[in-house]
């Protein structure tokens, strides 16, 4: 019961921290890294603990597809210079320079420690940082970047920390060694994501129930990561196949009763997983602390920890920015109208979106307690302080500071391409509705026509907001009307509970018809 109250309270906890940090313009992750800190010195506080083998599982495989299935596979065609730049040499900048300062720190760390390290402190996570960029308008390319990003970041990463645990396990390999792993992980991985998609396709869209078509969601996703990691395959490169090649084509397959809930329940795990993550790390913080008695030791790991923040921004911060410089300084040797769109604020601000999340956490925590021959495996304690220090420190430093830089800035597209997609592609769609129902001279077919010849002419007014469908505001307006005349008829008695559920659930879908947020 105590482990019930406390998982209540947590909970709790995440939502007050989420709405919060909407108000004040932050990313949550911030917050909830704060709320973790002060958890794990409570002195009344839980003390959990983890299977270090499911934290990969639980907290990285449901997120890692939620994102994947909403990326863009034309954005990442178009943008793959900058994004290959940063999934592989930003990452491995950073590993090689957080294993080199933790070695030069800490003489005794064997260097596959050192460079396990830096592949857990290497991936940024950019959910905090989009979560910032969406609220104030940045360029679409630069956020197409960060969530190219933030997908295969993670597997290069994993790569090398992966490759650092084997070597710490059964000790030094040679290039003969690494080749065959390498093959294995990256095209094997990425044939076993396509091919377990297009076989469990049918399977997840055949339920027409909400409850029986998310427990096999929920159930593949977790089966298609513990397959990959149980034959040796990367988890992350055949999560992400496996979710970009679900998202092609295979929308309509589920009718729309059906999506919103499930899109609804899926946005709520998410959460609900990030916000425990950082809950059961910060657990873990109160007795690394509490082995560390000795206070030299103490200051010598929390001074290794804040050194290792440090390289982690340098890092990013140096290959960005030499990135985007060179790439402008060519760009100036192209005709005008050549000239790819480049700036040195665009760089910045990818730059200092570095904030680490999830990914850093869950594998943080995965590294094996002690090693086959039963000895602790080494500097585990200082790992997960370095990793929670990374984490809160770019979650905090940069997370507080995004939107001002952002601001500061003044970066803005010159016309939403979004925007201009969605009004082009809403008059394609419209027309072939009508086009479909030209021939029917009912009244039904006579209504609809009219109200979508309406919505076509319509489309190209500017004033109407992104994602707003045109006539929303007047609809929500008069659907309000209707739903609350439907409570005083059943407080009335006119109508009772059966019918005014009915007739709610009637203004709900004309609801959702009408777009926009909810009722005006």
């Amino acid at each position: 019961m105590e482990i019930f109250e406390w998982i209540i309270l947590l909970l709790l906890a995440a939502a007050a921290f989420a709405e919060l940090a909407r108000r004040i313009g932050v990313p949550y992750p911030t917050l909830l890294a704060v709320g973790g800190v002060c958890l794990a010195f409570l002195p009344a506080g839980p003390r959990w603990t983890l299977d270090p083998q499911l934290a990969l599982a639980l907290f990285v495989a449901p997120v890692l597809l939620d994102a994947a299935y909403d990326t863009s596979l034309r954005d990442l065609r178009a943008n793959w210079r900058p994004v290959t730049s940063l999934v592989i040499a930003a990452v491995g900048t950073t590993v090689i320079g957080v294993a080199i300062v933790c070695r030069w720190l800490v003489p005794d760390m064997p260097w596959a420690v050192a460079v396990a390290l830096g592949a857990i402190v290497a991936p940024p996570d950019a959910a905090a940082a989009t979560a910032v960029m969406r609220q104030v308008g940045l360029p679409h390319r630069v956020l197409s970047i960060l969530e190219g990003e933030s997908l295969l970041n993670d597997a290069s990463a994993l790569f090398v920390y992966r490759l650092a645990l084997m070597t710490m396990i059964v000790g030094p390999l040679g290039f003969n060694d690494y080749l065959p792993v390498f093959l294995l992980t990256v095209f094997g991985s990425i044939a076993a994501g396509i091919g377990l998609a297009f076989v469990l396709k049918p399977v997840m869209s055949a339920p027409k129930h909400v409850p029986t078509s998310l427990i096999l969601q929920f159930s593949c996703t977790f089966g298609v990561w513990i397959l990959a990691e149980k034959v040796g395959l990367s988890g992350i490169l055949t999560m992400v196949a496996f979710a970009m090649t679900m998202a092609r084509g295979g929308g309509p397959s589920i009718p729309a009763r059906m999506r919103v809930p499930i899109f609804a329940v899926w946005e709520t795990v998410v959460f609900v997983l990030n916000a425990l993550a950082f809950v059961l790390i910060g657990m873990q913080l109160r007795p690394i602390w509490e082995r560390l008695s000795d206070g030299a030791a103490r200051v010598d790991a929390v001074f290794v920890a804040t050194v290792v923040l440090g390289v982690v921004i340098a890092t990013r911060f140096l290959w960005v920015m030499g990135y985007s410089a060179l790439v402008m300084y060519q760009g100036r040797k192209l005709e005008h109208s050549q000239r790819p769109k480049r700036s040195l604020g665009g760089g910045l601000v990818v730059s200092w979106a570095g904030m680490r999340g999830i990914v850093t956490l869950a594998a943080a925590f995965a590294v094996p307690e002690t090693l086959p021959n039963g000895s602790p495996f080494p500097y585990r304690d200082l790992i997960l302080l370095c990793a929670f220090a990374v984490v809160f420190g770019t979650l905090v430093l940069q997370g507080l500071t995004m939107k001002p830089l952002i601001r500061l800035l003044k970066l803005k597209d010159d016309e939403d391409p979004v925007s201009a997609e969605i009004r082009s592609g809403r008059t394609v769609i419209y027309q072939a509705l009508l086009e479909s129902i030209k021939d029917d001279d009912s009244l039904h077919a006579l209504l609809l026509k009219k109200e979508y010849q309406a919505a076509v002419e319509l489309n190209g007014d500017d004033s109407v907001p992104l994602g707003e469908v045109p006539g929303g505001p007047l609809r929500r307006h008069a659907i309000a009307a209707a739903r609350r005349k439907a409570i005083e008829l059943l407080n009335q008695e006119i109508i009772g509970d059966q019918a005014f559920r009915t007739l709610v659930q009637e203004l709900d879908l004309a609801e959702l018809s009408a777009g926009g947020s909810g009722p005006v």
